[in-house]
């Protein structure tokens, strides 16, 4: 590297800063044998802030010193100012805010000109960290001005990406953009790739924060993998990330990327560090573990307030506050707390943040009832609904309901939580994957519990029901969004499943697994960020009325199940009217269900030789317990008549056919009334060809599709090597039938990655969702792929969900562990009565009631099945 200048190590640091450290050292040893101090300290400066790129914090910190020495020893006041200058930098990145001030304060009486106006958009950055917003932004607009009039391109991005941060975190998230346009521009003219996926991580996180939940995470997954291209490590961006996922909330990724953080962020990394447990608590505190929740947030404010960042330090203080506030204390201590945090959070520009508190410091005063001080927050924190990021919108109606219910006013108090919730729809459609809108109806919690609160204080049936569906499954409601075809997820899907398999086959052979569990991880993490880039549109069915309930049920009775604070409520529609009904602790219906899933699958797999009549004992005498429970209360209103059945989330799982009252009858399943309405009124045509498919080693499998081919007239017939998930799902789309005999497997950490198993991999719910138009009727005879995960607000998430969702009317699976071999002769005569013409629930009943008298196992597998839909 002979002959290269510090000038351009400098100039290089930002786009390999690898390469630039080596610049700067070659530079050096050259200045060094030149005896050219001026030059010495330049290099020095350009390895010290190459480092800082790398975080190497330390190295950084001793290299930029020694640039100052030999600046002074050799009396030149402006390298020593602008190494300075650099110093105050990295100071600030390890959370020495006010030594960096003092530092830059000190360098830029010796700048001019261009120098002048690098050095305020270092002093513009130091005041940014110290949450001091508006001298932040008049050096960085200050800076811009000195150095567009100079044509200094690479000041002035830097300027520009700054500035738009700071724009992002105080909500002007327009303007911030368009900062973010202009430097990205500069950074690609100067060939400053780094600087490029820097700007565009932090246009991520100004989409996050103005809610657009699949532009950050394109912007994020884009930045990425540009630094892994450059090899350049950036692991304090993790606490953008979770800003994002803690926002959906995604709280299991969160909680994993929140731990992943504080164990690999160094001492140097302070700054990130304290956010990380910031965020740790949060999560804590939406998983409602206060202890940890207090512990994690003062640990954060106590760092926060080290590195002088108030606003941090006050939200910190805000998680303390809450978690006192949900573990039941209500006192004017906290009360006034929680109401000067909100005006300081308003006054500092984190206008969510400060929403919650004022709505929390509300809430407080009306439990000690101080009315006047809970109207002035709640008026207060009312005002946005009129703008700004959706969010915000919610949260004011939110506070907007809570006024009026205080004024008396109960109309219009329950008129704005539908409007709240209205907004969160509108909202979660925007989203497009699945997944992010299933997860995020947590948003809407607060609003339809106010609402059902006001409803069952009311005793009024129907509207009991209204408010339970207005937030119940309500991704299920959406209209379902494709990933576009070139987004490159079938790619990854594919990727996938060949690792998977590789994985299989190295687990049956005793081989070493953990690259393959490694490369199986970031897979399903890729397919993941591939499908939460999808952006969303479309409609929201609305829940229907009782009369149009009641018109599409005739004389089957509709029974939905409602979790109101910890008791089981449930509402039935039968002969064209509603009722009301009590049932008691939801626990005791959780503690029931688990033994009957127990006793069934015991039932299952106790060996041959066991005597099993005193598991099957216990298998009755749960579901006789449950049938007191759930349905002996209601029998008046729905005795002789066919069931449809909308449990809360707290009855998954529950294989309803196990009830003595259920066996011998039609029961549907659906996650919500309007779920089943709208599947009941389907009126798509298919086309004409039934597909049959066999899953790899269950050899039971293809016995099971040969038995059932004649009842399927024309079917595409899959088995053995044809059966790939491709050609499987090719078949399926717009089939009038889609029966699959194959090992299936529910994954509760990942519900979208529950598989059934084909020959060369699994089909997982990614893969049906890029079906164009669903099967019409559907039967999975595999083990637990009728089980859903269910998330806040009785959000499904697995077959069922996803399959409702896409259109299809009907789903018939199992919620338990069934024999291959003992379920292919309910099968068969399954397939013959539909074949006769019989409704799917009416079939199910009919070969059921024909086949769990054979035995134990026989009795485990047909009460297992349920029918899912209309």
């Amino acid at each position: 590297m002979a002959g290269v200048s510090a000038a351009a190590a400098l100039e290089a640091r930002q786009r390999d800063p690898h390469a630039a450290i080596a610049m700067g050292r070659s530079a050096l040893r050259a200045a060094r044998a030149a005896g050219d101090a001026e030059e010495a300290s330049a290099a020095e400066r350009a390895i010290g802030l190459s480092l800082r790129e790398l975080h190497d914090f330390d190295g950084a910190l001793r290299h930029l010193r020694r640039s100052v020495r030999i600046a002074e020893a050799a009396g030149s006041a402006r390298l020593a100012a602008l190494a300075r200058m650099s110093l105050a930098f990295v100071l600030s990145n390890t959370g020495r805010h006010a030594q960096a001030l003092r530092t830059i304060n000190r360098a830029l009486p010796d700048l001019h000109g261009v120098d002048a106006g690098s050095g305020r958009m270092q002093r513009g950055l130091v005041l940014h960290y110290l949450c001091r917003y508006d001298e932040a932004l008049r050096d960085y607009n200050g800076a811009i001005e000195v150095v567009r009039r100079s044509g200094e391109r690479l000041v002035e991005a830097r300027a520009l990406n700054n500035r738009g941060l700071l724009r992002a975190y105080t909500g002007g998230l327009k303007a911030a953009d368009e900062d973010f346009d202009r430097a990205a521009e500069l950074y690609r003219e100067l060939d400053q790739e780094l600087a490029v996926a820097d700007v565009r991580w932090n246009a991520g996180i100004s989409a996050s924060r103005a809610g657009d939940v699949p532009r950050a995470l394109t912007m994020f997954a884009e930045a990425e993998r540009e630094y892994r291209r450059l090899e350049v490590p950036r692991p304090n961006l993790l606490i953008n990330r979770l800003e994002l996922l803690v926002s959906v909330p995604l709280l299991e990724e969160a909680r994993a990327a929140a731990d992943r953080a504080l164990a690999e962020l160094g001492k140097g990394m302070v700054l990130a560090r304290s956010e990380a447990m910031f965020y740790r608590a949060r999560i804590a505190l939406l998983e409602n573990d206060l202890e940890l929740a207090v512990r994690m947030a003062a640990s954060a404010r106590q760092g926060f307030r080290r590195e002088k960042r108030e606003v941090w330090a006050v939200s910190a203080r805000h998680v303390e506050l809450r978690a006192a506030y949900l573990s039941g204390e209500r006192s004017r201590r906290l009360g006034t707390a929680m109401a000067r945090v909100a005006s300081r959070l308003d006054a500092l520009g984190w206008r969510m943040a400060a929403l919650e508190a004022r709505v929390d410091a509300a809430l407080i005063a009306r439990d000690l009832g101080d009315r006047r001080r809970a109207l002035a927050e709640l008026s207060a924190a009312g005002a946005a609904r009129r703008g700004g990021p959706a969010a915000h919108r919610v949260q004011g109606w939110y506070a907007e309901a809570l006024r009026r219910d205080l004024w008396g006013n109960r109309r219009g108090a329950q008129s704005a939580l539908r409007q709240g919730l209205k907004l969160l729809d509108e909202y979660r459609v925007s989203l497009g994957a699945a997944e992010l809108r299933a997860l995020s109806g947590a948003q809407g919690k607060a609003l339809a519990l106010e609402g059902l609160r006001s409803a069952v204080a009311s005793g009024h049936a129907a509207r009991v029901l209204t408010w339970a569906e207005s937030w119940r499954a309500g991704a299920l409601r959406m209209t379902p969004a494709r990933p576009p075809e070139d987004s490159g997820l079938a790619d990854a899907l594919a990727e996938l499943r060949a690792v998977t398999s590789d994985l299989e086959l190295a687990l049956l052979a005793g081989r070493p697994t953990s690259a393959l569990k490694q490369r199986q991880l970031r897979g399903e993490q890729r397919v993941r960020e591939l499908t939460r880039q999808t952006s969303g549109g479309g409609a929201v069915d609305r829940p229907p009325a009782v009369r149009d309930l009641a018109w599409a049920l005739g004389d089957a009775a509709l029974v939905e199940y409602v979790d109101f604070e910890g008791t089981l409520l449930a509402v039935v529609v039968a002969g064209g009217r509603a009722s009301l009904h009590r049932l008691g602790p939801v626990d005791g219906a959780v503690r029931e269900i688990r033994l009957l899933r127990f006793a069934l699958h015991r039932l299952v797999t106790l060996p041959e030789h066991l005597d099993r009549a005193a598991v099957r004992a216990g298998a009755e005498h749960a579901a006789a317990l449950l049938e007191r429970r759930l349905l002996a209360p209601l029998a008046r209103r729905v005795e002789g008549r066919p069931l449809v059945l909308a449990p809360t989330g707290a009855l998954g799982g529950l294989p309803w056919s196990a009830l003595p009252g259920c066996r011998d009858r039609s029961v549907t399943v659906a996650p919500s009334a309007t779920v089943w309405f709208r599947a009941a009124c389907s009126s798509r045509v298919p086309h004409d060809r039934p597909v049959l498919a066999a899953g790899p080693r269950l050899p039971a499998a293809p016995a099971e599709i040969t038995a059932i081919s004649p009842l399927a007239r024309g079917a595409s017939v899959l088995v053995g090597p044809a059966a790939t998930v491709d050609a499987v799902a090719s078949a399926m789309d717009g089939a009038p039938l889609a029966h699959v005999a194959a090992h299936g497997s529910f994954r509760a950490d990942n519900p979208l990655f529950s598989a059934l198993e084909l020959a060369d991999g699994p089909l997982t719910v990614y893969d049906l969702e890029r079906l164009r138009t669903p099967p019409a009727r559907v039967v999975l005879s595999a083990c637990d792929s009728g089980l859903s995960a269910v998330r806040p607000g009785d959000e499904l998430m697995g077959f069922t969900a996803a399959l409702l969702g896409l259109g299809t009317r009907t789903l018939i699976a199992p919620v338990v562990p069934v024999p291959a071999e003992v379920t292919t002769p309910l099968m068969v005569d399954l397939h013959r009565r539909l074949g006769q013409g019989q409704p799917p629930a009416v079939a199910l009943a009919g070969a059921r009631a024909a086949h769990v008298d054979a035995g134990d196992a026989e009795f485990a597998a047909g009460v297992g099945f349920l029918c899912f839909g209309a």
